[in-house]
């Protein structure tokens, strides 16, 4: 995955007309990534204590995008964006984490 084309996914998933979808998606994607980066700072004990709520947000990032798709897709908008991620857990919070440094790169 590269960030040229996580930035084509963000535009085509902020061209959407589902505008609580997509900015519960969107939303979903920072506060993900922001978990996923204190990780990387944490005591295993501090881990511990964290796992479960990362574990539930990670859990909340992917059934946002899956609502996002679906709706998508019932609109016919385009969702190709997604097909690349399949259901691998891993590559949907990469793809998040890739999507959260874009939008705060964009604010920039």
């Amino acid at each position: 995955m590269t960030f040229e084309t996580v930035r084509k996914a963000v535009d085509t998933i902020k061209r959407s007309s589902l505008d609580e979808l997509r900015d519960d998606f969107l939303q979903r994607c920072i506060d993900y990534a922001r978990l996923r980066a204190q990780w990387t700072l944490l005591s295993k004990e501090a881990r511990l204590e964290m796992d479960r709520h990362r574990t539930l947000t990670h859990n909340a990032l992917i059934s946002s995008r899956n609502a996002l798709v679906r709706n998508m897709r019932a609109v016919s908008e385009d969702v190709a964006w997604s097909d690349d991620l399949s259901d691998d857990r891993r590559l949907i919070g990469d793809f998040a984490c890739y999507v959260a440094c874009h939008l705060a790169l964009a604010g920039a």
